[in-house]
């Protein structure tokens, strides 16, 4: 044991089982760094690939530091030509090096833009495409629904209660024209008759009110001509107005 410790290589035994230990600590860096089953595992992950709300994550996140990152390529251009034009009549040089950095944060901010365009542009791109995505699982979803729906209902039995209803309405339609036809009571009666007999009721009705109105035969002797032809023409006035008034 005190050779192996002091890593003895005249021994046999030691050296072997320096060999063994130094194999089982090479096993366990490997395990720890990451061995076979830890890469098929990265490996079957990577051809998964990221789910769509992962990338918009990711996207965002970018988004964000590339903002940050023009915020302050913003200010430092600023500062720097504060400090062009303030050492522009003391210090050249200076003021030649401010704006050399100016320039070089102004083309990194344009490529900023740039970038960000892109990144705005591939992340409406992917927003797009998991709102289609969920769509299409929504229109899947309703019609397996549907045909569900669809799988217990029989065409042929349809189309039978689709010709006894139309046959039920047609039943339905000829009762009430039969209702509604006058002419199923009293067509054994003449109609000439009947308006004949009315007449002739009439006529009657007629008569016995002209049978009132008329004045009684006076039992009097009679007045000389012109009496009676005055009274006479009085009578015959009063019976026109009485008939004028009874006709109104």
């Amino acid at each position: 044991v005190q050779c192996v410790s002091r890593r003895c290589t005249c021994c046999l035994r030691c050296s072997v089982v320096w060999r063994r230990r130094t194999v089982v600590m090479k096993k366990f860096s490997h395990s720890l760094k990451g061995g076979p089953s830890s890469s098929r595992f990265r490996s079957r992950a990577s051809k998964q690939g990221p789910t769509p709300q992962e990338a918009l994550c990711r996207l965002r996140e970018t988004e964000e530091m590339l903002t940050k990152k023009q915020e302050y390529l913003e200010n430092r251009i600023q500062r720097e030509l504060d400090t062009a034009r303030r050492s522009g009549t003391k210090n050249k040089r200076v003021a030649l090096q401010a704006l050399k950095r100016k320039k070089r944060f102004e083309k990194q901010l344009t490529q900023i833009d740039g970038t960000l365009s892109t990144i705005e542009f591939q992340r409406e791109a992917l927003e797009n495409a998991n709102t289609n995505t969920e769509v299409l699982k929504s229109m899947g979803y309703a019609a397996k629904a549907i045909k569900s729906v669809h799988e217990h209902i029989d065409l042929d039995k349809i189309d039978e209660m689709m010709q006894d209803i139309t046959e039920q309405q047609e039943i339905a339609q000829e009762i009430s024209d039969a209702i509604s036809n006058p002419t199923a009571f009293g067509s054994e009666f003449d109609e000439d008759e009947l308006l004949a007999e009315l007449e002739d009721l009439e006529q009657e009705e007629l008569s016995k009110k002209m049978t009132k109105v008329l004045p009684k035969v006076p039992t009097t002797s009679l007045p000389s001509r012109q009496v009676k032809t005055q009274k006479k023409t009085k009578e015959e006035d009063a019976i026109l107005k009485h008939l004028k008034a009874w006709a109104l």
